[in-house]
């Protein structure tokens, strides 16, 4: 009882560190905080619907959403992640737009990838305007800004970040570099500063760049300097008039030519990233539908958990009704705790579900309703696929044999032979692989006998034909 308590008691003060946290929008801090709660006790419902809004703080919206179903799951009675689910789920404008900001984001890491920073950049301003709590999209941005020289813009997507959760050890790494990068720019302005000379005019603050010796050179040489720019002025203008008007007018021509041809370049290379552009929005079109499809289907893998864990705990639902909800779950995109909690489900429901099945399915092939047999027993095998050591692989083979599926009767008799070897059906298994392999030989040369006795029944009425 006393260690019960001591887990109790830390699982308690963890959670009211990340409350402290949170309340002083230490996000990053509150959700390592709300982990290690959650680790001592995992039924911390405040820590878990805390942790579900720390989240949504952050833009991070399907986490959240996952925490409070997991929730639910543990509490469904009294339990303020009712309220949540469905505030979140009653604005589907809202949801959409959401949706819309992460595949975007998505995609923006995706231009990063391909040296696509100005396309990054617009999509991700964007992003931030629909989504302003979208932490991830701050912290990029401030990237693109940083890695593109714009330290301005980069500085003030900073502070929204900051604003967004004040401990982020990214967000505290992006304003390092901006105050390195401000030192920099300091002494290069101080460096001017120390090449020029100050002074104060009356109310004015005057700065002049330092006088060198050439300088000083120059204004004792100016006088000379001025009778000789004028004999030579005097020299261009006897010889060279008319050769430099001539001239002046092919340069102006060539200038204009030139112009064109960069105007050319300019467009082509325009019309070379829009094509580019064009390639690429094509290109991850096939990876917006993959992952469209994949989030349909995480969300219905969800939605039937939850429907089993309801029916399950309500105990008005037999194990095989539950059992066929649950074949149709993909485990693989359930989250940790989802799979975990999917595991439960299958090591309790599962084995009564094979009974049942595997008695009917048996019940079904003895009386010779092949259909009904396939249908229970491939159950069976999707369950358990070495249930009864083979025996159930072994009757559904036998069931498609019946059916007049053989393609699928080899393959599982097939099964039985490679995975139960040692079993007792291996024997029988094997005797029906030949008898098919046979089968299916003799019907390939019957259709070959046939096809040449009908062409020799053919010239055989050819030559009583003739003969008549």
């Amino acid at each position: 009882m006393d260690y019960t308590k001591k887990i109790v008691y830390q699982s308690n003060y963890w959670y009211n560190d990340g409350l402290r946290k949170a309340r002083n929008r230490d996000m990053s801090g509150a959700i390592a905080s709300l982990r290690r709660s959650l680790q001592f006790n995992r039924e911390n419902i405040a820590a878990r619907n805390l942790l579900g809004l720390v989240y949504y703080g952050i833009g991070e919206v399907p986490e959240a959403l996952v925490e409070w179903i997991i929730s639910k799951n543990l509490r469904s009675y009294n339990n303020i992640a009712d309220y949540y689910i469905n505030t979140v789920q009653a604005s589907a404008k809202e949801l959409e737009t959401i949706n819309l900001a992460i595949k975007k984001y998505n995609q923006c890491l995706a231009y990063c990838q391909q040296n696509g920073e100005d396309l990054a950049i617009i999509q991700l301003k964007q992003v931030v305007s629909s989504h302003p709590s979208f932490l991830k999209a701050h912290q990029l941005l401030a990237l693109l800004y940083l890695h593109t020289g714009q330290y301005t813009r980069a500085r003030q997507m900073v502070r929204q970040a900051r604003k967004l959760d004040t401990g982020n050890e990214l967000t505290l790494r992006y304003m390092h570099e901006l105050t390195h990068q401000r030192g920099k720019q300091r002494r290069r302005t101080e460096k001017k500063k120390e090449d020029a000379v100050e002074y104060s005019l009356g109310n004015e603050t005057i700065i002049q760049p330092k006088h060198s010796r050439v300088k000083a050179m120059a204004s004792h040489l100016a006088v000379a300097n001025i009778f000789i720019g004028a004999a030579i002025g005097a020299a261009v203008i006897w010889f060279l008039v008319a050769p430099a008007v001539n001239q002046s007018q092919n340069e102006r021509m060539n200038n204009q030519m030139r112009d064109y041809s960069d105007q050319i370049k300019t467009l082509e290379a325009q019309v070379s990233a829009q094509t580019r552009t064009l390639d690429n929005y094509r290109a991850s079109g096939e990876e917006v539908e993959a992952d469209t499809n994949q989030a349909q289907s995480t969300r219905d893998s969800y939605e039937s958990l939850m429907t089993v864990v309801e029916q399950y705990n309500s105990g008005e639902y037999s194990y095989a009704s539950m059992a066929d909800s649950l074949i149709g779950i993909n485990r693989d995109y359930l989250g940790e705790s989802g799979q975990k909690r999917y595991d439960e489900l299958t090591d309790e429901i599962y084995p009564s579900a094979c009974d049942t099945n595997f008695s009917n399915g048996t019940d079904a092939l003895d009386a010779g309703n092949y259909q009904g047999a396939v249908d229970a027993l491939y159950k069976v095998v999707r369950m358990d696929a070495g249930y009864n050591d083979g025996q159930a692989l072994f009757n559904l083979a036998q069931a498609y044999m019946g059916n007049g599926d053989n393609e699928n009767a080899v393959t599982y008799f097939q099964r039985v032979v490679d995975e139960y070897g040692d079993s007792e059906y291996a024997e029988e298994a094997q005797k029906n692989l030949d008898s098919l392999s046979a089968a299916s030989d003799s019907a390939s040369s019957d259709d070959g006998t046939s096809d040449s006795g009908q062409a020799d029944d053919g010239s055989s009425d050819g030559d009583a034909s003739g003969e008549q």
